[in-house]
């Protein structure tokens, strides 16, 4: 997610510059052949309101994109919010709830409320990487999108392995859905400990009812992630607005030409380029908010959220030697 407050010029000429130069060529094509087939007889201009009318319609379709793809994203973060809010309730009633037992000393306790909350962050973090696998939906799709070199943030052995032992990643890693058979292991624990005494029914109810919140979840956020926006919507907006850009140079030029006996007709290739780039700049906010788990700069900060949680459910547990807190990395926060 891009964290600063006033997005700096050259992030936005990254984004532009490929059409930049594109609206220019063009719009410096239409001018140049006006002014040479005006003079022979030949008019290519077009009245500007048919082309007025269109850049309307089209400003409203791209508003209605725009506005469903910023519901992804913050629906996105809202999920993420929710994970924080239950995860910090699912370490807060592990910790408060097991007890001592005929059959489990206070060490063995500790260790499996260890063993609990630590897979709990094994299973953020799988969330987390599942989420941002490649998918057919992914920015490959989009027109043009500058690569920013972030941090590659897929790899499970360095994030899920440091919360389980061995064993247990090795049975869950190589799972279609490992964040859902970590968080069936955790009923299965529960299970054990109700048999045991370590728990009883009450408790043991409010604990599944977490597992079943964060199963909620992700489920929710796997929805955004499996179904791409509309194509309806997504694709007949951009081919709206470069249909309204081709048109747009022949519609100025026309206009230009009636001022000043033609003298500042040149001026249509400026004011051409800079609408073009306007409109051209709603569609691309609205293609890098349809997605909000793809790793990239605009997405939801999953791994900071992650690490927000780790800090928090560590010292829960009395730990001292905590995790740094992310930073953003060139205005970028993961």
């Amino acid at each position: 997610m891009y964290i600063r407050r006033n997005i700096k010029w050259s992030v936005i000429f990254r984004f532009a510059w490929v059409n930049l130069i594109k609206f220019t060529v063009w719009s410096t094509i239409v001018v140049t052949a006006y002014v040479f087939l005006k003079d022979m007889g030949y008019v290519i201009g077009i009245p500007f309101l048919p082309l007025s009318t269109i850049g309307i319609a089209v400003a409203f379709y791209v508003g209605f994109k725009n506005s469903q793809s910023y519901d992804r994203f913050w629906e996105g973060r809202k999920i993420w919010g929710g994970i924080v809010n239950y995860s910090r309730t699912w370490a807060n009633q592990v910790l408060s709830f097991l007890e001592c037992s005929p059959s489990l000393n206070k060490e063995e306790v500790q260790k499996i409320k260890e063993r609990m909350v630590y897979r709990h962050l094994g299973y953020i973090n799988a969330l987390r990487i599942q989420l941002r696998m490649t998918t057919i939906h992914d920015r490959k799709n989009l027109s043009y999108v500058p690569d920013f070199k972030l941090a590659n943030d897929r790899d499970c052995v360095e994030t899920i392995g440091n919360f389980l032992s061995q064993e247990e990643y090795n049975d869950v890693v190589h799972k279609v859905n490992t964040a859902t058979q970590l968080n069936r292991k955790q009923g299965e624990e529960l299970a054990k400990l109700r048999k045991e005494g370590v728990i009883n029914d009450f408790q043991h109810i409010n604990l599944m009812e977490s597992l079943a919140e964060f199963y909620n979840l992700q489920g929710k956020a796997e929805r955004i992630k499996n179904t791409p926006f509309p194509r309806q919507y997504a694709y007949f907006s951009s081919v709206f607005v470069w249909i309204f850009i081709i048109l747009l140079p022949f519609g100025l030029v026309e206009e230009f030409h009636k001022i000043a006996e033609g003298a500042i007709v040149w001026l249509a290739i400026p004011f051409s380029v800079l609408i073009s780039w306007i409109f051209s700049t709603i569609e691309v906010v609205g293609d890098n908010s349809e997605d909000p788990f793809e790793n990239y700069v605009n997405d939801v900060p999953m791994s900071a959220i992650c690490r927000t949680i780790e800090i928090d459910l560590k010292q829960m547990l009395g730990e001292t030697e905590l995790p740094p807190k992310a930073e953003p990395v060139g205005d970028v926060l993961l």
